[in-house]
């Protein structure tokens, strides 16, 4: 067993240390706030990096960029959103803010990502009972994969409805070797420290265009209007990213193409290494149109497969944070709910956990969260039958061939022949 814990994704420092540097430079000339050469050197690198002409404002979390992406969209109280189910809170929570009523729309089988058809199906449906159309569409890419933006477009266009692309785990995806959140009016990224950059905590806009440009970094800086002194005439927020944490991301920047190659090395050796594994799926690219970063890789395992300690799940408690929930504990208050993991996935979670790895669940669909009971939801059974036997395998730039190997040969060791 290694003698450290090997967790699913977590940030590397560039080799050169330029992070260090930047954040140096920052406390030196005194700019310690969020803005500054840092700040205007990420953008820079940035909009490079998604090219297609694009603006980027940078802000301090992805979950920001969604919300002003929906505000700049017009969304506000009463209106309808259209979001991918099977993703993290931070894509639809959002809608919520606003006063707004995130309406879910579940998972094609091969890209695990929104179901054009259903999306379709959607806002028909809305429509047909609202009366008016929605007034946005979100779609994620999950664990980076991409979504299936052609279909997603054509219909959104036919439909005259803007797709706000929540790209915060598919930095460096490509559709048809396009990078992700360039499509779309508004594209979402995140540096949170798992991402595949990070700035420890950050995330950016990108934006069509100066003009939608500016109007976001307006609202990203409390909305204030060009007096000498503070005038707002519209509610802003303070969302804007720090040069210190900048500073970071420039760094970072200088590693992103290797961090993409490592992950999708990782991806490769548990594709070859579970390939003769009865039992056991890695989901991987559906076919050549997609690119997906493998931010995180996930398997599923077959409800038949057998794993040690499977008669004993779910039959304690969970006590303390688990994944990734940084110390923050609520307590759940009972051992099941009516969407969860089979035994067998809980059961390789567990024995992971005692081996030292870091793994964990798909994420739970939207609709089937409590705090969502009552959004409308378009549902083909896809995201659910996932939930129930899909894991995230560790994946990061800190996980090495040999944490691999001990990863592969862990589950195995727990599968029962």
């Amino acid at each position: 067993m290694p003698n450290k814990r090997i967790y699913l994704c977590l940030a590397h420092m560039s080799e050169a240390g330029l992070e260090q540097k930047y954040i140096k430079e920052a406390f030196d000339t005194n700019w310690v706030v969020p803005l500054g050469p840092n700040v205007n050197g990420f953008e820079a690198d940035l909009e490079q990096f998604v090219g297609e002409n694009k603006r980027v404002v940078a802000l301090c979390s992805g979950t920001a960029a969604v919300h002003l992406a929906l505000i700049a969209c017009g969304v506000g109280p009463g209106d309808e959103v259209i979001v991918q189910s099977f993703t993290f809170c931070a894509s639809s929570h959002p809608i919520t803010y606003l006063g707004a009523i995130p309406v879910f729309v579940d998972s094609e089988k091969d890209s695990w990502n929104m179901d054009p058809d259903l999306m379709e199906e959607a806002i028909k449906g809305r429509i047909a009972k609202t009366g008016k159309k929605p007034k946005a569409i979100v779609p994620v890419a999950l664990y980076g994969m991409p979504y299936n933006i052609d279909r997603i477009m054509e219909i959104a266009a036919k439909y005259d409805i803007p797709v706000v692309e929540d790209a915060a785990e598919g930095f460096g995806s490509r559709w048809r070797e396009q990078v992700l959140g360039t499509f779309g009016v508004y594209g979402i990224l995140s540096f949170n420290g798992n991402k595949m950059i990070t700035t420890s905590g950050g995330g950016a806009l990108v934006c069509p265009d100066a003009q939608a440009w500016q109007k976001i970094m307006w609202l990203a800086t409390q909305a204030r209007e060009a007096y000498p002194y503070y005038q707002h005439e519209a509610i802003g927020y303070n969302y804007r990213l720090s040069n210190i944490c900048a500073g970071i991301g420039r760094g970072q920047m200088t590693v992103v193409d290797d961090h993409i190659r490592h992950h999708k090395h990782v991806q490769k050796f548990y594709e070859e290494t579970f390939a003769d594994v009865p039992g056991i799926t890695v989901h991987g690219n559906p076919d050549d149109r997609f690119d997906s970063n493998f931010w995180l890789c996930t398997i599923l395992l077959d409800e038949q497969l057998r794993v040690k300690g499977q008669e004993s799940a779910y039959s304690t408690a969970v006590q303390g944070a688990v994944g990734g929930a940084a110390g923050v504990v609520h307590g759940g208050g009972t051992l099941h709910t009516d969407c969860e993991p089979n035994a067998n996935v809980e059961a390789m979670r567990v024995w992971l956990d005692q081996k030292g790895i870091e793994a964990r669940p798909l994420w739970k669909p939207m609709h089937k969260q409590p705090v969502y009971k009552n959004a409308p939801a378009y549902v083909n059974g896809v995201s659910e039958s996932l939930f129930k036997v899909g894991m995230c395998l560790p994946s990061g730039p800190m996980v090495t061939d040999e944490d691999l190997t001990y990863i592969v040969e862990s589950i195995k060791e727990a599968v029962m022949r």
